[in-house]
């Protein structure tokens, strides 16, 4: 990944996260490593733990983003690795109660303004 998709990447996330907690989110967990991959978020929306997928694109001049909206890419795949990785943390911290995956997408300006946010709620299935 490039310096720059990286940084895009990680103002998405801080974006993300920021919202959320705005929103009365908890934070309780940002790039969770498992077997899997990386768990980007994991916040505790009142009686819900959610396991949230950011996705930040760069927003083309006047339109979408030259390689599509965000949320685009995340494919069956990638939604099946995320329910994976959902499971394992299941598994690591004992949680029983209810849970969910959420997919947000960012589309950050020139100046790392969000000029674009959606969140989808329970976006993934198992």
């Amino acid at each position: 990944m490039t310096g720059a998709r990286r940084r895009t990447g990680q103002l998405g996330e801080d974006a993300a996260a920021e919202r959320l907690a705005a929103e009365g989110w908890q934070i309780v967990a940002r790039n969770w490593r498992t077997r899997s991959g990386e768990i980007d978020i994991i916040a505790r929306d009142g009686e819900w733990l959610v396991f949230v997928e950011v996705r930040a694109r760069r927003a083309k001049a006047g339109g979408d983003p030259a390689a599509g909206r965000p949320e685009e890419s995340v494919t069956a795949k990638k939604q099946l690795q995320l329910a994976r990785m959902a499971e394992e943390y299941l598994f690591a911290m004992r949680w029983d109660g209810l849970w969910r995956a959420d997919v947000v997408a960012i589309e950050l300006d020139a100046r790392d303004a969000v000029a674009r946010y959606a969140r989808y709620e329970d976006a993934v299935s198992g």
